[in-house]
């Protein structure tokens, strides 16, 4: 089978909760931590009703993906465990290829409590479980070889020997990847991750996450704060360090794209109720990769992208509520 997208990185069993008793706090003078929600310390939080869902980046977007009826396989790592037996039915019952899934025996498969304020906004506690244990190897290269694209997700792990192990099997003629790094990635910073960029068709990033990686480049780590959240500066910096088109999103304020030639500014669609924002990124992301892919164009791909957020943000969960489309008609 030949795959539209070959989908890499984590996969998860949620359990959503819902709480009005935090305080929002503005942190402006910490660049990397600008809005804060607390809660009383040693208070007992009341919670009315715990939600099951599913979740992690890999998982997430080949649902996203396959609701566009592309043809999608997941390569991630569960445990064999009831959480992992759930996930995978979960990508079954998804229509996702998971012959490329890898359970782990005696191990836990990854977990998120997640928890959502009135706003929608969320705070994710997560433990990575059996997502630390994937590793990929020359085995893996025939999934690449069928895949017309790569949509790479968080990795966790041996995360760098994964990513080195990935793009070598990127060739000019091969698949184009789609990268939307998690937080050790961009931890790591600049250095260990401008090879991989060089191959990288679309990079994307939340404003906190460029912000974040921005810093860890010598020549811009002294750069001020009020630079920093200029987001056409922002983004011109990160396209030099070598992908061909990059995307932030803006949270409320909407996308920026660049890519190379032309800024994209987009406004988020506000005609839906906001429920819960827990995988709005990898909703955004994952429907810009396919439109980006079918369309070949940023405008229209955007416009899908921002169209599905809005759909996923008025349903709880990372998964529901995405929209149905035929992109092959």
């Amino acid at each position: 089978m030949k795959y539209d997208f070959l989908t890499i990185g984590g996969a998860t069993r949620d359990v959503s909760f819902f709480t009005d008793q935090g305080v929002f706090i503005n942190n402006k003078k910490d660049i990397l931590r600008q809005e804060l929600l607390a809660f009383e310390y040693g208070a007992k939080i009341k919670v009315d009703q715990f939600h099951y869902n599913y979740g992690g980046g890999a998982a997430n977007a080949a649902v996203c993906l396959s609701g566009f009826s592309l043809k999608t396989a997941c390569l991630t790592s569960i445990g064999d465990d009831e959480n992992g037996r759930r996930i995978l039915d979960n990508l079954r019952n998804n229509k996702i290829d998971t012959q490329f899934v890898k359970i782990h025996k005696n191990k836990e498969s990854a977990s998120s409590f997640i928890l959502i304020a009135p706003t929608g906004e969320r705070i994710i506690f997560g433990s990575r479980g059996a997502n630390r244990d994937l590793k990929i190897t020359a085995a893996d290269e025939a999934a690449f070889r069928k895949s017309a694209n790569i949509y790479l997700a968080s990795l966790s792990g041996a995360w760098l020997n994964n990513l080195k192990t990935i793009f070598s099997f990127v060739k000019p003629s091969g698949p184009k990847v789609f990268w939307n790094p998690g937080g050790a990635q961009i931890r790591a910073g600049l250095k260990k991750l401008a090879p991989f960029l060089k191959k990288t068709e679309v990079l994307a990033l939340n404003k906190d996450e460029a912000i974040e990686f921005v810093l860890t480049s010598p020549d811009h780590k002294n750069l001020s704060s009020r630079y920093l959240n200029d987001v056409n500066k922002l983004i011109t910096i990160i396209h030099g360090f070598g992908p061909k088109t990059v995307v932030i999103t803006l949270g409320s304020d909407g996308v920026i794209a660049y890519d190379g030639q032309k800024i994209y500014c987009r406004e988020i669609v506000r005609d839906k109720k906001r429920i819960d924002t827990t995988g709005i990124g990898d909703a955004f992301n994952s429907s810009f990769a396919a439109g980006y892919s079918e369309y070949k164009n940023i405008d229209r791909a955007l416009t899908l992208a921002l169209k599905n957020a809005a759909a996923k943000v008025s349903n709880l969960g990372a998964q529901n509520g995405l929209l149905k489309i035929n992109l092959k008609k």
